[in-house]
């Protein structure tokens, strides 16, 4: 069973020539990369001592905004997408750059191989069944592993501010990029984990700030959050 949607590969394909654009459809994640950059070196750093060496998984990894600071903190990085497009826009940036990055137009359900830490960042909503989806991310985790699932919650706040304001009054991206009927609920999220063996370990959030136009990590998940998920038949996993 796959969770891939055609007609979300074929949103961001369109605009992929815009990924490194930092004025462009994706400026808002290029103002929210560097605190969630922030966050998982932090976690990555606690669970293993270290990133460089760390093998990571980036999952939906579009032109590679995590991927590529990731690698030059000396993280081995392999990061895929199903989009094609994608892939090629990434892999030309990183060459640019002077990165290695293992780039692969692929799905996480395609993958046999296995990760210390797996990245799920802002693509659970565009995916067709995110328990499908779950389980193809955590049969990629090392035993001891981590996976990192960034989503935004269901609720009136996250309709008004992630979805109406944003696509619509703010027009920082474009509208229909979210379905807002697509929005995990943490309880949401700890089910479907749960059921593919995993064991949440943290959950926080991201606030923005309009007039200090700055990101910031937060308690409060009522909007964009994240979650650090362990294996749950592994006690060495707990940190």
């Amino acid at each position: 069973m796959t969770s891939v949607d055609p007609k979300e590969i074929e949103k961001f394909s369109r605009i992929a020539e815009e990924w490194w654009d930092e004025a462009g459809k994706f400026k808002p994640l290029h103002k929210f990369n560097p605190i969630r950059l922030s966050y998982l070196r932090r976690k990555i750093e606690e669970k293993f001592g270290k990133i460089s060496g760390v093998k990571i998984l980036d999952v939906g990894c579009g032109g590679g905004l995590v991927a590529e600071p990731l690698a030059r903190l000396g993280a081995d990085v392999t990061a895929i997408d199903a989009s094609e497009k994608n892939i090629q826009i990434a892999k030309i940036h990183a060459e640019k750059s002077g990165l290695k990055i293992d780039y692969r137009a692929t799905t996480a359900e395609e993958l046999d191989e296995k990760f210390d830490v797996v990245l799920a960042l802002e693509i659970i909503e565009h995916v067709t069944d995110p328990q499908v989806f779950l389980q193809d991310c955590a049969k990629l985790m090392k035993p001891d592993g981590a996976l990192f699932v960034a989503t935004m919650n269901r609720n009136l706040k996250s309709l008004a501010l992630a979805k109406i304001a944003v696509e619509y009054l703010l027009r920082w991206l474009p509208a229909g990029t979210h379905d807002w009927k697509k929005f995990l609920k943490p309880s949401q999220l700890n089910s479907y984990a749960q059921s593919a063996g995993l064991e949440l370990h943290e959950l926080r959030g991201f606030c923005y700030n309009i007039l200090s136009d700055e990101w910031k990590e937060v308690a409060d998940v009522s909007v964009n959050y994240v979650g650090m998920f362990l294996s749950a038949q592994n006690p060495k996993s707990k940190i």
